[in-house]
């Protein structure tokens, strides 16, 4: 029997598109459950995978970029899950 996790999420990590940008995309919200934060980052890196696999497999870049912009906000939700944690 596993022990659920405690904690929340920080919401103290963004996303910023490229460099030089001082304004984030993204950023996670304090208070979500550190739990249901990796869950959802979890699901989301399924969708990365498929998303990189048919994209690259039709040619499609737009599919590609969904995925990287998909991964990019299952990284920021696992980073502040863990700060979150951490704290």
């Amino acid at each position: 029997m596993t022990v659920p996790e405690t904690g929340v999420t920080a919401g103290k990590t963004k996303f910023y598109q490229g460099t030089q940008q001082t304004e984030p995309l993204f950023c996670i919200e304090p208070g979500i459950p550190c739990e249901h934060a990796r869950a959802q980052a979890s699901e989301l890196m399924g969708y990365v995978q498929e998303l990189t696999i048919s994209g690259l497999m039709d040619e499609n870049p737009k599919l590609v970029w969904a995925a990287y912009y998909l991964g990019a906000l299952a990284k920021t939700l696992m980073d502040d899950a863990e700060a979150g944690l951490a704290s």
